[in-house]
């Protein structure tokens, strides 16, 4: 099918959207989150942005692209992102690594705690709160009067809707099976308020995490370096120039023999390579 000045249809459907449309999203998106989008995700990108059409009342992909490339494109720029990332996440996802935070990492890092000094955990795509009260859980099941000393857990994440709902801290009994049954019961709480089968973090471990919207390729405002950084599976959507450029940003954010976990189909590259050393499956230690 064609149309009007030559503009041929990608995926069929209710609303025209051409390659040029595509394109158009696809740079945007790049701009705005690092993510790199190919032809071949077309049909999941029309999927998901025509119920942005529908919502703002648009009538078709030209007028959403003026849209978001306008300036008072910004809250839509930040919808469509959120549209177009896929926030699969579970308590404890890929075990050895908390594992090995558990058993490698923690130890020292407690004993620094006990005596007075600070300790930071980075969750640096957080999604909706799962991965860093796994860290939390991790953090307190070798040093339990965690909360009352200075460690602290900070979780981020670019879609403001997986921020709020990480620091709701409300959970499916379902989602919570993954994590160890001694920590589930001993860190949440039945909410009946919320549904039948729902829990919530309790205070203990709602004090260790804060959670804060952040892009990573955009500004990281914080000033203090981390002592574990957990940033997995994220890279993935970035093309090879913007994960080398992400991976180089951490390492002046890590303290000397700070620990970096990355998803299991990542690997660090570019000049972070130089100063990051394996130690252990998908698991980086920065050298001193």
């Amino acid at each position: 099918m064609t149309h009007a000045a030559g503009r041929e249809a990608l995926v069929e459907g209710e609303f025209v959207f051409t390659a040029e449309d595509f394109r158009h999203i696809a740079n945007i998106l790049h701009a705005h989150a690092g993510i790199a989008l190919n032809e071949g995700k077309a049909a999941l990108v029309y999927s998901r942005l025509a119920k942005r059409l529908r919502a703002l009342g648009l009538r078709s992909f030209r007028d959403y692209c003026a849209l978001i490339e306008g300036v008072d494109g910004v809250d839509e720029r930040q919808a469509m992102t959120a549209a177009l990332t896929t926030n699969v996440t579970r308590f404890f996802r890929e075990p050895h690594h908390f594992d090995h935070l558990r058993d490698v990492v923690m130890p020292g890092l407690a004993a620094r705690a006990r005596s007075g000094g600070r300790v930071r955990l980075w969750s640096a795509a957080c999604s909706n709160g799962q991965e860093p009260y796994s860290m939390a859980m991790t953090v307190l099941s070798v040093l339990p009067e965690a909360a009352e000393l200075d460690v602290r857990i900070l979780a981020t994440d670019i879609d403001p809707n997986m921020v709020a709902e990480g620091a709701a801290g409300i959970y499916s009994e379902e989602a919570l099976a993954a994590a160890p049954a001694l920590l589930r019961h001993r860190w949440f709480d039945k909410a009946p308020a919320h549904g039948p089968d729902r829990f919530s973090a309790n205070d203990t471990l709602r004090r260790l995490v804060s959670f804060r919207e952040l892009n990573l390729i955009g500004d990281w405002p914080m000033k203090g370096r981390f002592d574990v950084v957990f940033c997995r599976n994220v890279v993935i959507y970035f093309d090879d120039a913007t994960q080398e450029r992400v991976w180089s940003r951490f390492v002046p954010v890590m303290s000397p023999d700070a620990t970096l976990y990355i998803g299991h189909s990542e690997r660090v590259s570019g000049p972070a390579a130089a100063r990051l050393s394996t130690s252990g499956l998908t698991t980086y230690r920065l050298a001193a």
